[in-house]
């Protein structure tokens, strides 16, 4: 039978006791980490979220107590009164290595069986045997710690947002399904039979109608979800620091949200940042980088060959650029021992992984560069190759010749998997706005151009000359905001005129009737007064992985879900029963 705390009540957390505490009666509660048996003396290490402290049971100690001792287990659920004394073989390895508590009253609260993993740090279980059992997973320091920084995080930006005179609004979670650019979650009402509601992927429109309300600074850690392919960055439910301002620059948005970072890095991780962030062109990361989230920490910039090769006897060089397309490259610097022929191979199969035809490259090993594309080149076109590239003995080049669509995504992901290889990125914190984003992007599956953002983004004014007439040319005034090669946040301006709002629909190629039905009421609030306003949401499980320092999302996430969005804990999604779908009137159909 378990006992029961009766008059115990705790006193300290058992990560909190230090020497100052010697000579304290105290009461911790906790989970035994371990139990050593000594014959004539037991050591229990009691674990609570704030660390271990170690249970010290001698010839003193009541032969209940000791027997209790005894007979504790792993994961067992103790309460124990007892005075702080130093030790006498002290541990530098944890906070509370000084002093132990010695036991004359203990409560064994919850018994435990033998947990499927043991419960240390460094576990080795796999993560799917560790997901079943979240629960015993989350007893793990490193998690705690991630979900404890997490909570901390949330905690400085409402204290952040709350003295720069923002308000906290909770805005709907059951919403009508609007496009913003991934699959809704929809939720089926069973008082309107074959109507649907939706999960909201971010609280946009209610936010820009709460500008329109008059509230004129709001802030929200919003819930929003998204049904669309996971990754290690990326859950079908995740948290949302949203934030929206009126009569506010972009400027002044960017400069709003440094602030909330320097104060996170300062108070989390005691890190000073250096204000105002880089601001780069979405042209001139893709160009430089491969990426609209740039990781700046290294160089291996790209480079743009296709003048050289463009009319070169190597076909597949000078075929791409006669397509339109370009021929590009990497340079390795100094790794021609590392990347051997059998790894630039690899390299090849992984580029073709991810859409491109092949990878062309130079070794420079010997006193003569190594390519296999040289015999189609004279010597002046591969001389020139190598000093526009800038390539030196001990490097190695990268080329991929292709359609820009697919040129620059791969050196961009290949250059990242090079640096990983090479270990080359620096430990440092490289934030950077990417500004100037197309408005529009070529859908090439539907033959359409299509929001890159999302339709209520406003264009730069000098593009508005070619909404009708060259779509390629429309700048949005939209930011994002990326830390080492992650997209922690995006925003935008928000169009306010109710004419303009309308010209951008027709140009997306919506009618009357899509407008209406997707858009209607916020169309019409447009028509009572809509103050200019911006702002950003920026994803706080993305913070919360980055100054944690874990590799995935599941990691600072209490119960994520896997890549095929199930949660291996709960096993949901599940099938109802029968009774419950003809409720809502609905038939599952089997595939």
């Amino acid at each position: 039978m378990a006992e029961y705390m009766g008059e115990l009540r705790r006193t300290h957390y058992c990560g909190d006791l230090r020497e100052c505490n010697v000579g304290e009666t105290v009461v911790v509660c906790g989970w035994v980490a371990k139990q050593r048996d000594l014959g004539q003396l037991i050591f229990i290490d009691l674990r609570d979220r704030t660390g271990v402290v170690q249970l010290a049971f001698n010839e003193s100690t009541e032969k209940e107590i000791f027997d209790k001792a005894f007979s504790a287990r792993a994961e067992f659920v103790l309460c124990a009164k007892g005075v702080v004394q130093e030790r006498s073989s002290k541990n530098p390895d944890i906070k509370t290595g000084d002093i132990e508590v010695l036991v004359e009253d203990l409560r064994v609260l919850s018994k435990a069986q033998t947990p499927p993993f043991e419960i240390v740090d460094d576990c080795k279980t796999s993560e799917d045997v560790r997901l079943k059992y979240r629960y015993l997973d989350l007893r793990r320091k490193p998690l705690q710690d991630n979900i404890i920084m997490r909570s901390k995080i949330a905690k400085v930006a409402r204290d952040y947002f709350y003295e720069n005179g923002f308000i906290e609004i909770e805005t709907p979670m059951l919403i009508k399904s609007t496009p913003e650019g991934a699959r809704d979650y929809l939720v089926p009402s069973r008082v309107h039979k074959g109507s649907f509601y939706a999960l909201p992927q971010s609280p946009q429109i209610y936010k820009q109608l709460l500008m329109l309300s008059g509230f004129d600074r709001y802030i929200q850690l919003a819930r929003c979800f998204r049904d669309e392919d996971l990754r290690a960055d990326r859950q079908p439910e995740f948290t949302q620091i949203d934030m929206e301002l009126s009569f506010a620059s972009m400027e002044e948005i960017m400069e709003i949200n440094e602030g909330l970072f320097k104060r996170l890095f300062k108070d989390i991780l005691g890190k000073n940042l250096e204000t105002p962030f880089e601001k780069m062109t979405y042209a001139d990361a893709m160009n430089r980088y491969g990426s609209d989230k740039p990781d700046v920490r290294f160089g291996m910039e790209i480079c743009d060959v296709s003048d050289v090769v463009k009319d070169c006897g190597f076909g597949v060089f000078s075929g791409a650029v006669k397509n339109g397309g370009s021929v590009r490259c990497i340079v390795a610097k100094n790794s021609a021992s590392v990347l051997t022929r059998k790894e630039v191979d690899k390299l090849t199969e992984y580029v073709k992984g991810i859409g491109a035809k092949g990878l062309a490259f130079i070794r420079w090993v010997d006193d003569e560069p190594s390519c296999g594309f040289k015999k189609f080149l004279t010597d002046e076109e591969f001389n020139s190759i190598i000093s526009t590239c800038g390539a030196e003995k001990g490097d190695v080049v990268l080329f991929v010749a292709d359609k820009n669509s697919v040129v620059l995504p791969t050196l961009g992901a290949l250059r990242l998997k090079v640096a990983k290889k090479l270990d080359i990125i620096p430990d440092v914190f490289k934030f950077v706005w990417i500004v100037d984003f197309p408005f529009f992007e070529f859908d090439e599956e539907s033959g359409e151009w299509v929001a890159m953002h999302h339709p209520f983004t406003m264009p730069k004014e000098e593009c508005l000359q070619y909404l009708d007439t060259d779509k390629g040319k429309v700048v949005a005034k939209a930011y994002d905001l990326t830390l080492n090669g992650t997209e922690l946040s995006s925003g935008s301006i928000r169009i306010t005129d109710y004419e303009l709002q309308q010209k951008m629909f027709k140009a997306l190629k919506l009618t009357d009737e899509e407008i209406e039905a997707k858009f209607g009421f916020l169309v019409e609030a447009y028509k009572y007064g809509a103050p200019p306003h911006g702002g950003m949401g920026i994803g706080l499980d993305r913070i919360a992985m980055l100054l944690s320092g874990a590799e995935s999302l599941r990691d600072v996430t209490a119960f994520p879900k896997v890549q095929n969005a199930s949660e291996l804990m709960s096993q949901s999604p599940a099938p109802v029963d029968q009774e419950s779908l003809d409720v809502l009137g609905i038939e599952v159909v089997s595939e």
